[in-house]
Order: structure tokens, then sequence, then C-alpha cells
């Protein structure tokens, strides 16, 4: 897969050499020229371009690109990356890097924006999912699908504690994805057994987010 990268800060060269390492074709973009460290990723591609340019985006060739990842500090430069890669060269897919959550409102598909990545909601997600138990804590948000990956840590009163993955009355239109547990993740066969402590991972509308956290709460009351 042939993915472009605008933004060869520490952000976009930690994506790009996870990528490569992935087996990925990556290509770098930057405007700065004391961004173009390609010793620091030496088997990407490195362009010195401004990637809100037409004229640069035909150099890279973007039309070829499977996805596009607009990873600048800058929210107005992603958004511009973002829609230029949607609406001039038809990319299959876009990622791009949210800065301020105040500007999170505008990152949606009439700015050409499939997928969009807010460090810092991230971040705090992330803290709340350390500390929570039997909480909901949202992840990731799919603006294409308006769906998002959320996560519960199953507290030990839980009633479906002990019971399958087949005999829980899941909400409709929810996907239970994966069973993080002991380090390791386990896939969601409708035999495996629900333990206190998993941490559960689901992509469902933000409708069913409220159902899924009653249905695995202490109070709730298991189907028999």
């Amino acid at each position: 897969m042939r993915v472009a990268i605008a933004g060869a800060g520490a952000v976009g060269r930690s994506v790009a050499q996870e990528l490569l390492d992935n087996g990925h074709q990556i290509l770098l973009i930057d405007k700065d020229p004391k961004a173009i460290k390609s010793e620091m990723v030496p088997d990407a591609e490195w362009l010195l371009a401004d990637a809100c340019e037409m004229s640069s985006l035909e150099e890279a060739e973007l039309g070829r690109c499977h996805v596009v990842i607009a990873a600048t500090g800058d929210d107005k430069a992603n958004l511009v990356v973002s829609l230029l890669a949607k609406t001039e060269y038809a990319v299959p897919r876009t990622v791009a890097r949210v800065n301020h959550p105040s500007n999170e409102w505008m990152f949606n598909e009439a700015w050409g924006v499939d997928v969009l990545v807010s460090t810092p909601r991230l971040m705090s997600a992330l803290v709340e999912e350390a500390v929570t138990v039997g909480d909901l804590v949202r992840l990731f948000t799919f603006r294409q699908s308006n769906a998002n990956l959320v996560e519960l840590t199953l507290p030990d009163d839980s009633p479906y504690v002990g019971q399958r993955v087949a005999e829980v009355p899941w909400p409709v239109d929810v996907a239970l994805v994966a069973i993080l547990r002991d380090g390791g993740i386990n896939t969601p066969d409708s035999d495996r057994s629900l333990e206190a402590g998993d941490e559960l991972l689901f992509v469902a509308a933000e409708v069913q987010e409220d159902e899924i956290a009653a249905l695995l709460s202490p109070f709730a009351h298991p189907h028999r």
C-alpha cells in the first residue's frame, strides 16, 4: 500500500516508520527544509514541497496513493491536504491529525476527512481507560461511518462474568471486536468466556454506548 504523509515532524516520521515496518511504501512531504531528515527514516521517499499546493501534490503523484495522512502541526493545513486528496485525487482513505480539540467539528466528510485523530482527546481517553473499571471510554471516532471505537473494562461484579460471548444479549449493531486479557489480544469467539478485568473493545454508534454500559454493569439482569 502506498501512503503519503504530509508533515515530516516527529509525528509524521514515527507513523512513517511504523508503516514501513509493516511493509508499506511511504512518501513523506514537508515544506520546511529542516524537516527533511531522510537519515531518520531512510526507507521512505522524501519530498520537499508544500502539500497544500496542487503542483506539489502532482509531483507527489497523489493519485497513486491508497491513503493520505495529514500529520502537520497546523489544523488548517491538515484540512486542506485532506480535501485536495479526496476531491482532486480520489484518494480512498484520508486520516487527519487534529491539534486543537476545538477544531474537531470541522474534520468531517465535507472537508474530505475519513478518520480524525485528536491527540489530546486520545491521551485523555487513554488516561480514563487506565483508571476506570465499568465505565465506557471512547477511544476513536470513525467519521465516515458515524461509529466509535469504545472500551469497557468488565467489573468483577458484572452479571456476565463467566458467561460465554454467545450468551450475552449484545445490543443490535454493536460489534465486540477484541478482548484484551493478560497482556494478550483474544478474538471474541462465541464460546470464549468473559472474565473480570477483561478490556472489551467495541465498534458502536454513539446512541448505543449507554446500552453497552448498562448491559455490563453490576446492576444488569442477565437474560437466561
